[in-house]
């Protein structure tokens, strides 16, 4: 048994939950990934993956060892590719994904700075108000905000962000300010394209969740439509506080309810490949990383107050 190539045959599987997908991806039959692993697993004397006629999954001791064996293949590939020059310079086409209006505010500096940085890389900018999957739709980096379900994604956080309650002084001066979540039923209230797809808004009263459920006069389908409606003066809305972060600063809209905010949301910026991702992937990261961690919308700092 080749314990390397049966290592990279299970790290495979991982990515895919699929033995068959993971046969396609390496060029081998379906009957080969599963001699692949049975070797392996007899080798190691553990059960590695639980398998029924509809789902794989890891067992315990198969979530120990991928971060070991991940450790391992990719010293190896990261010792191959440095011998035969692959991480020398960045150069090619890279895929970059993120949140619409966060990608557009806040990713493009730094994907404009990186260009200017490194001519023989080229930057496919996809921004979406939805969940990626990096491998399925070949996307290279992904800065996504919120906590993280898949294992197999190699995530960095760089700070997070908080869903802020915000209206502007003019509607405040008019309508007055909702004291705790349940004085929203009083207000105009204006919902966006977010998360909270639903017709609730969600909040944190001493520890405990409190939902609150609203009928908007506005519905968008964009997040900036609805801040544009709370700056005119209409009604609140709900969005999270990078969207605002300007708008706050400038005294155009301002926060309310923010010490019944939920938890913050962490940011993290995230690829597949790990220390042997190749230049234009690492020096990206790199940039992004150093960029995101000093801005000051996105890093760690303390819930606007009143």
């Amino acid at each position: 048994m080749d314990k390397l190539e049966s290592m990279q045959v299970f790290i495979e599987v991982t990515k895919h939950m699929s033995f068959v997908r993971a046969g396609e991806h390496l060029g081998l039959s379906a009957p080969a990934v599963t001699r692949s692993i049975a070797a392996l697993e007899a080798h190691l004397q553990a059960k590695l993956f639980v398998r029924t006629t509809r789902h794989v999954r890891l067992t315990e001791i198969g979530h120990r060892f991928l971060e070991d064996a991940r450790q391992i293949v990719e010293a190896v590939e990261d010792a191959e590719a440095n011998a035969a020059g692959v991480y020398s310079a960045p150069k090619g086409v890279l895929t970059i994904t993120a949140p619409v209006l966060f990608g557009q505010r806040h990713v493009t500096p730094i994907i404009t700075e990186y260009l200017e940085m490194h001519s023989e890389v080229s930057i496919r900018a996809m921004f979406y108000d939805r969940v990626t999957s990096l491998l399925e739709e070949e996307m290279d980096v992904a800065i996504r905000i919120g906590h993280l379900k898949n294992s197999n994604l190699y995530a960095t956080q760089v700070g997070e962000v908080r869903r802020v309650v915000c209206g502007s002084p003019a509607y405040f001066k008019k309508h007055g300010k909702p004291q705790i979540p349940s004085d929203l039923k009083n207000h105009r209230n204006v919902f966006s394209a977010s998360p909270d797809s639903s017709s609730n808004w969600h909040f944190s009263n001493r520890g405990k969740k409190e939902i609150v459920k609203l009928t908007p006069q506005l519905r968008c389908n964009h997040n900036a439509t609805a801040l544009n409606a709370a700056i005119s003066g209409f009604g609140l809305t709900r969005l999270m506080s990078y969207q605002i972060g300007e708008e706050l600063e400038k005294g155009l809209v301002e926060s309310v309810l923010t010490e019944f905010e939920e938890p913050p949301l962490p940011v993290n910026v995230i690829h597949l490949e790990g220390r042997r991702a190749n230049a234009k992937v690492r020096s990206f990261i790199d940039l992004a990383k150093e960029r995101l961690r000093d801005n000051p919308f996105v890093k760690k700092v303390a819930p606007h107050t009143e």
